[in-house]
This record gives C-alpha cells, sequence and structure tokens, in this order.
C-alpha cells in the first residue's frame, strides 16, 4: 500500500510540474542523434519528451512479439522490404480498425495512423532518416512483456548481436541482472493487473532507470525502485 502511494504522489509531482522535469532532461541530453527500437509506444514518448525528431519509424505502432522476434533476428533486410498492407491481421487479438503493414512475413499494427497512405509515408520518411545511423551502437533496442511476448523472447532477446538492449516486464528473469532487466511493479487493481501499454510505460519508466543518462553512455542507471 505504502509503495503504491508512493508511485502515485511520485507521478503526480512529476505530471504537476512536467514543464520543469523536461527541460532539465533536454538539457542534460548530450546524445541527440540515438535510434529507439521498440515494439510499441514506449519508444515514441521518449523521443517527444526529449524534444528529438523520430530517429526511428517505430513510432504509434506496435508489433506482436513473435513478430518483433522475427523482426530482429533479421533486421538489415526486414528494413531494406516494402511495406505493403493486409486488411485481416493474423492475430485472432488484434482490432483491425486501424492499418496493418507487412514486411514480408511480419505485420506492424500502425495503431495510432488514420489510413495506410499515412502510415506509409511516415514509414518511409522516418525509415531513411534511420538508416543514415548505420553504426548499430547508436541503436537502442527495447522489449517488453505484451502482446505475445515471452520470457524465452525476452532472454532471446539480450542474446541478440545488439549492444545497446533494455527489457521490461512484470517479474524478474534468471539470469538478467538489474542493469538489463526491468522488473515493474505490478497494479493488480487495474485492468487484472494487466502490463501498461508504452506510454503508460514510459511515464513510470523515471521510477526505474535514468533514460537520459541510458542514452547519453548505454549504461543503465537504477532510480527509486531497483529489484
Amino acid at each position: 500500500m505504502l509503495r503504491k502511494l508512493e508511485i502515485f504522489l511520485k507521478r503526480k509531482i512529476r505530471h504537476v510540474f512536467s514543464s520543469y522535469y523536461q527541460k532539465k532532461d533536454i538539457t542534460r541530453l548530450k546524445n541527440r542523434t540515438f535510434v529507439l527500437i521498440s515494439r510499441n509506444c514506449w519508444g515514441g514518448q521518449v523521443y517527444q519528451w526529449l524534444g528529438i525528431p523520430y530517429n526511428t519509424p517505430f513510432v504509434g505502432l506496435f508489433l506482436f512479439g513473435p513478430c518483433y522476434m522475427k523482426l530482429l533476428n533479421d533486421f538489415d533486410r526486414y528494413m531494406k522490404l516494402e511495406l505493403k498492407f493486409r486488411e485481416i491481421s493474423k492475430y485472432p487479438e488484434a482490432h483491425n480498425d486501424y492499418p496493418i503493414g507487412v514486411l514480408d512475413d511480419i505485420e506492424i499494427h500502425f495503431q495510432h495512423y488514420s489510413n495506410p497512405e499515412e502510415a506509409k509515408e511516415k514509414w518511409y520518411r522516418r525509415r531513411e532518416r534511420m538508416l543514415k545511423h548505420k553504426n548499430k551502437d547508436d541503436y537502442f533496442f527495447s522489449i517488453c512483456d505484451r502482446r505475445g511476448v515471452t520470457e524465452s523472447d525476452i532472454l532471446a532477446f539480450h542474446k541478440l548481436n545488439f549492444k545497446n538492449k533494455i527489457s521490461f516486464s512484470f517479474y524478474k528473469i534468471k539470469g538478467l541482472d538489474k542493469h538489463r532487466h526491468i522488473k515493474f511493479i505490478q497494479d493488480l487493481s487495474k485492468k487484472k493487473g494487466a502490463p501498461p501499454n508504452g506510454k503508460k510505460r514510459f511515464k513510470l519508466t523515471f521510477l526505474y532507470f535514468d533514460v537520459v543518462n541510458y542514452l547519453n553512455t548505454a549504461s543503465v542507471t537504477r532510480t527509486r525502485f531497483k529489484q
């Protein structure tokens, strides 16, 4: 109960004084060319908070776990493919009221786009911006326990040949220390304790690690909740 109250109060304070905290983070940011690869809106929220142009096409969209893992395992190839669209997702639990992009055999769910034309234009424009960054050490990859991402996926994610990787979930994972994997506190009173979406998770991130320091130094500095 006390921890839940602390989270509520800290979030409320950060919301009320968001302008102050945002300016402080923008001033601290030294690396302004980072590329975030995120399977949901968490990455886009980081760019918005820091006032940086999107150096990634992974904004306003999400991928189901199996597709995201397949994408990461052959990232360079998928990023060169033509983006096509389909009407109905291969995932039964998906809603089909937004554009569903396809890169070969993976789906990209453009949840926050009005039509395929908008999704395609922004995908290509942002992808071109991303591909100007040839050094993969400039890339920061993330994954979380939502929409079909399993513990096995998270473990496999950390074995990928990318330097900067971070994962989020409601549980500890054996073999992953607190500087690679962030265990979020579960709120069982909300939607049966379901994992938060990317936007909500970003609003909680400051309680767990310093995002700006991570982007500046490629090292994770834990903040309030360290386990």
